[in-house]
Protein backbone atom coordinates (compact mmCIF):
# COMPACT_ATOMS: atom_id res chain seq x y z
CA UNK A 1 0.00 0.00 0.00
CA UNK A 2 1.47 3.58 -0.99
CA UNK A 3 1.19 6.65 0.91
CA UNK A 4 -0.04 9.99 -0.13
CA UNK A 5 2.26 13.09 0.29
CA UNK A 6 0.61 14.47 3.04
CA UNK A 7 0.70 11.34 4.76
CA UNK A 8 4.61 11.06 4.18
CA UNK A 9 4.87 14.07 5.32
CA UNK A 10 2.78 13.47 8.86
CA UNK A 11 4.71 10.26 9.46
CA UNK A 12 7.93 12.17 9.04
CA UNK A 13 7.50 14.60 11.15
CA UNK A 14 6.57 12.25 13.55
CA UNK A 15 9.18 10.86 13.43
CA UNK A 16 11.28 14.02 13.77
CA UNK A 17 8.90 15.05 16.82
CA UNK A 18 7.95 11.65 18.89
CA UNK A 19 10.30 9.74 20.04
CA UNK A 20 8.28 7.22 21.14
CA UNK A 21 6.99 7.07 18.20
CA UNK A 22 10.37 7.07 16.57
CA UNK A 23 11.44 3.84 18.67
CA UNK A 24 8.42 2.23 17.67
CA UNK A 25 9.35 2.03 14.23
CA UNK A 26 12.92 1.51 15.12
CA UNK A 27 11.48 -1.86 16.33
CA UNK A 28 9.27 -2.37 13.80
CA UNK A 29 12.16 -2.55 11.11
CA UNK A 30 14.64 -4.61 13.85
CA UNK A 31 16.93 -1.16 14.63
CA UNK A 32 15.90 -1.35 18.46
CA UNK A 33 19.07 -3.37 19.89
CA UNK A 34 20.98 -1.12 17.42
CA UNK A 35 19.42 2.35 19.32
CA UNK A 36 19.71 0.40 22.47
CA UNK A 37 23.60 -0.19 22.09
CA UNK A 38 23.62 3.65 21.22
CA UNK A 39 21.84 4.54 23.97
CA UNK A 40 24.32 2.28 26.20
CA UNK A 41 27.08 3.85 24.60
CA UNK A 42 25.97 7.30 25.12
CA UNK A 43 25.91 6.25 28.94
CA UNK A 44 29.08 4.83 28.82
CA UNK A 45 30.83 7.69 27.14
CA UNK A 46 28.81 10.46 29.28
CA UNK A 47 29.90 8.63 32.64
CA UNK A 48 33.44 8.80 30.93
CA UNK A 49 33.65 12.35 30.26
CA UNK A 50 31.82 12.79 33.60
CA UNK A 51 35.23 10.89 35.24
CA UNK A 52 37.52 12.13 32.98
CA UNK A 53 36.50 15.69 33.99
CA UNK A 54 36.45 14.65 37.48
CA UNK A 55 39.58 13.45 36.94
CA UNK A 56 40.65 16.51 35.39
CA UNK A 57 39.61 18.60 37.54
CA UNK A 58 41.30 16.48 40.72
CA UNK A 59 44.72 16.90 38.76
CA UNK A 60 44.07 20.56 38.01
CA UNK A 61 43.69 20.68 41.62
CA UNK A 62 46.94 19.56 42.47
CA UNK A 63 48.60 21.35 39.86
CA UNK A 64 47.23 24.47 41.79
CA UNK A 65 48.37 22.73 44.89
CA UNK A 66 51.56 21.83 43.68
CA UNK A 67 51.92 25.26 41.68
CA UNK A 68 51.23 27.26 44.75
CA UNK A 69 53.67 24.93 46.99
CA UNK A 70 56.11 25.17 43.90
CA UNK A 71 55.48 29.51 44.29
CA UNK A 72 56.02 29.48 47.88
CA UNK A 73 59.65 26.95 47.75
CA UNK A 74 60.37 29.75 44.73
CA UNK A 75 59.80 32.47 47.10
CA UNK A 76 61.60 30.99 49.99
CA UNK A 77 64.72 30.03 47.77
CA UNK A 78 64.39 33.73 46.26
CA UNK A 79 64.34 35.33 49.53
CA UNK A 80 67.47 32.88 50.64
CA UNK A 81 69.29 34.04 47.62
CA UNK A 82 68.87 37.84 48.24
CA UNK A 83 69.28 37.45 52.35
CA UNK A 84 72.52 35.34 50.91
CA UNK A 85 73.78 37.59 48.29
CA UNK A 86 73.29 40.77 51.11
CA UNK A 87 75.28 39.23 53.08
CA UNK A 88 78.21 37.77 50.55
CA UNK A 89 78.21 42.02 49.81
CA UNK A 90 78.58 42.55 53.95
CA UNK A 91 81.43 40.24 53.97
CA UNK A 92 83.15 41.38 50.74
CA UNK A 93 82.59 44.80 52.24
CA UNK A 94 84.38 43.76 56.21
CA UNK A 95 86.72 41.62 54.09
CA UNK A 96 87.79 45.03 51.77
CA UNK A 97 88.24 47.29 54.99
CA UNK A 98 90.19 44.31 56.98
CA UNK A 99 92.50 43.69 53.98
CA UNK A 100 92.89 48.45 53.73
CA UNK A 101 93.77 47.63 57.26
CA UNK A 102 96.16 45.21 56.80
CA UNK A 103 97.46 46.97 54.06
CA UNK A 104 98.18 50.55 55.76
CA UNK A 105 99.39 48.27 59.05
CA UNK A 106 102.27 46.46 56.71
CA UNK A 107 103.03 49.44 55.01
CA UNK A 108 103.29 51.45 58.67
CA UNK A 109 104.92 48.23 59.99
CA UNK A 110 107.33 48.17 56.98
CA UNK A 111 108.20 51.55 57.40
CA UNK A 112 109.19 51.48 60.79
CA UNK A 113 111.27 48.63 59.75
CA UNK A 114 112.42 50.60 57.74
CA UNK A 115 113.17 52.88 59.94
CA UNK A 116 114.71 50.93 62.77
CA UNK A 117 117.17 49.36 60.17
CA UNK A 118 118.34 52.48 58.71
CA UNK A 119 118.65 54.25 62.34
CA UNK A 120 120.82 50.57 63.84
CA UNK A 121 122.96 50.50 60.78
CA UNK A 122 123.61 54.05 61.25
CA UNK A 123 124.29 53.42 65.31
CA UNK A 124 126.46 50.05 64.14
CA UNK A 125 128.39 53.25 61.78
CA UNK A 126 128.73 55.36 64.75
CA UNK A 127 129.51 52.34 67.19
CA UNK A 128 132.56 51.00 64.67
CA UNK A 129 133.90 54.25 64.78
CA UNK A 130 133.62 54.65 68.21
CA UNK A 131 135.14 51.47 68.30
CA UNK A 132 138.10 51.97 65.65
CA UNK A 133 138.98 55.00 67.85
CA UNK A 134 139.01 53.03 71.13
CA UNK A 135 140.72 50.38 69.83
CA UNK A 136 143.57 52.62 68.20
CA UNK A 137 143.85 54.22 71.56
CA UNK A 138 143.81 51.43 73.98
CA UNK A 139 146.22 49.66 71.72
CA UNK A 140 148.54 53.15 71.67
CA UNK A 141 148.03 52.75 75.87
CA UNK A 142 148.74 49.20 75.74
CA UNK A 143 151.11 48.99 73.41
CA UNK A 144 153.36 51.69 75.78
CA UNK A 145 152.54 49.74 78.93
CA UNK A 146 154.17 46.36 76.82
CA UNK A 147 156.84 48.07 76.03
CA UNK A 148 157.57 49.46 79.47
CA UNK A 149 157.65 45.76 80.76
CA UNK A 150 158.95 44.50 77.76
CA UNK A 151 162.18 46.78 77.93
CA UNK A 152 163.06 45.59 81.81
CA UNK A 153 162.25 42.16 80.37
CA UNK A 154 164.80 42.40 77.57
CA UNK A 155 167.38 43.83 80.00
CA UNK A 156 167.04 41.13 82.31
CA UNK A 157 168.06 38.86 79.52
CA UNK A 158 171.07 41.03 78.65
CA UNK A 159 169.68 41.94 75.41
CA UNK A 160 170.32 45.03 73.04
CA UNK A 161 167.84 46.66 71.44
CA UNK A 162 168.20 47.45 67.19
CA UNK A 163 164.70 48.81 66.64
CA UNK A 164 161.40 49.11 67.98
CA UNK A 165 158.29 49.55 65.87
CA UNK A 166 154.64 50.16 65.94
CA UNK A 167 152.34 48.78 63.28
CA UNK A 168 155.13 46.98 61.70
CA UNK A 169 154.39 45.04 58.51
CA UNK A 170 156.49 42.24 57.73
CA UNK A 171 155.81 40.35 54.54
CA UNK A 172 152.39 41.90 54.54
CA UNK A 173 151.23 40.70 57.85
CA UNK A 174 150.22 43.89 60.53
CA UNK A 175 152.33 43.34 63.76
CA UNK A 176 151.04 45.61 66.52
CA UNK A 177 154.49 46.08 68.28
CA UNK A 178 157.81 44.77 66.80
CA UNK A 179 160.91 44.81 68.78
CA UNK A 180 164.22 43.93 67.40
CA UNK A 181 167.12 42.53 69.37
CA UNK A 182 170.47 41.64 69.05
CA UNK A 183 169.07 38.27 69.19
CA UNK A 184 165.80 38.09 69.51
CA UNK A 185 162.27 39.24 67.54
CA UNK A 186 160.03 40.17 70.07
CA UNK A 187 156.09 40.03 67.83
CA UNK A 188 153.31 41.74 70.28
CA UNK A 189 149.46 41.24 69.83
CA UNK A 190 147.52 43.51 71.45
CA UNK A 191 143.69 42.54 72.54
CA UNK A 192 141.54 44.11 74.89
CA UNK A 193 139.73 41.14 75.19
CA UNK A 194 141.79 38.37 73.62
CA UNK A 195 140.71 35.01 72.29
CA UNK A 196 142.11 31.56 72.10
CA UNK A 197 142.25 32.22 68.58
CA UNK A 198 144.47 35.57 68.67
CA UNK A 199 146.80 33.27 69.93
CA UNK A 200 146.74 31.24 67.12
CA UNK A 201 147.08 34.02 65.26
CA UNK A 202 150.07 35.93 67.38
CA UNK A 203 151.73 32.28 66.99
CA UNK A 204 151.12 32.19 62.50
CA UNK A 205 152.48 36.03 62.55
CA UNK A 206 155.57 34.82 64.62
CA UNK A 207 156.59 32.40 61.64
CA UNK A 208 156.57 34.56 59.08
CA UNK A 209 158.64 37.06 61.10
CA UNK A 210 161.06 34.22 62.09
CA UNK A 211 161.33 33.39 58.36
CA UNK A 212 161.42 36.87 57.26
CA UNK A 213 164.30 38.01 60.25
CA UNK A 214 165.85 34.82 60.45
CA UNK A 215 165.99 35.29 63.83
CA UNK A 216 164.35 33.22 67.63
CA UNK A 217 161.05 34.73 67.53
CA UNK A 218 159.09 35.29 71.31
CA UNK A 219 155.54 35.81 70.98
CA UNK A 220 153.62 38.40 73.25
CA UNK A 221 150.21 38.57 74.37
CA UNK A 222 148.88 41.88 76.08
CA UNK A 223 145.04 42.81 76.75
CA UNK A 224 143.28 44.19 79.36
CA UNK A 225 140.59 41.32 80.19
CA UNK A 226 142.61 37.89 79.44
CA UNK A 227 141.31 34.58 80.82
CA UNK A 228 142.37 31.86 82.62
CA UNK A 229 141.70 29.95 79.50
CA UNK A 230 143.20 31.80 76.85
CA UNK A 231 146.04 32.77 79.05
CA UNK A 232 146.91 29.13 79.85
CA UNK A 233 146.59 28.10 76.40
CA UNK A 234 148.92 31.13 75.38
CA UNK A 235 151.65 30.12 77.90
CA UNK A 236 151.66 26.66 77.14
CA UNK A 237 152.69 27.54 73.71
CA UNK A 238 155.70 29.69 74.62
CA UNK A 239 153.72 33.07 74.49
CA UNK A 240 154.97 35.90 76.97
CA UNK A 241 151.28 37.12 78.37
CA UNK A 242 151.31 40.76 79.99
CA UNK A 243 148.23 41.69 81.55
CA UNK A 244 146.45 45.30 82.40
Amino acid sequence: MSLSAEEKRRFLKALEEDQEFRYAVAGLLGLGEVLNELRRLREDFNKYVEKSEKRWRQNERRWRENEKRWKEWFDTWKKFLEDYEKRWQENERRWEEERKRWEAWYKAWREFLEDYKRRWEDANRRFSRIEEALGAVAESQYTRYVWEDLREEIKARGELVIRRVRSAKVDNVDVDLLVETDRRVYVVEVKIRPRVEDVGALLAKAEVVRGALSKEVVPVLTGAWIGDDVEKYARGKGVLVFSY
